[in-house]
């Protein structure tokens, strides 16, 4: 079993993120902002994290930053979710992220770029 941590500040997108992905295949944790998120990372060792960019404490580009530079924390995946419109090819590879999704989403979309990243891992 996956186990996914969905990062989000925000109650409606952390449910609507949870409910698409809610199966067997998948373990899911929330977190509702950046130095949570961190914590989880570190405690949980989640498959992936789905994580938005604008949350409070520390943002999402923060906490990518530290994902990636923390060798207990780099094996994680992560797929970011952004309201700010498209990313331009330079921001999105500063992210260092597997993937990025802009809000709002469509759920049959989460679902493919979750298992597409999800699976590369194997």
């Amino acid at each position: 079993m996956k186990k996914i941590l969905i990062a989000d500040d925000e109650v409606p997108i952390r449910l609507l993120i949870h409910s698409t992905l809610e199966s067997d295949e998948y373990h899911i944790i929330e977190s509702e902002n950046g130095p949570e998120t961190v914590e989880k990372c570190l405690e949980e060792r989640p498959d992936l994290l789905i994580l938005d960019l604008m949350m409070p404490g520390i943002g999402g580009e923060e906490v990518c930053k530290k994902v990636r530079s923390d060798p207990r924390m780099k094996s994680i995946s992560i797929i970011i979710l952004t309201g700010r419109g498209k990313l331009s090819e330079d921001e999105a590879e500063a992210f260092n992220a597997d993937f990025y999704l802009t809000k709002p989403f469509s759920p049959l979309e989460l679902l493919d770029c979750v298992s597409k990243v999800l699976n590369r891992k194997r």
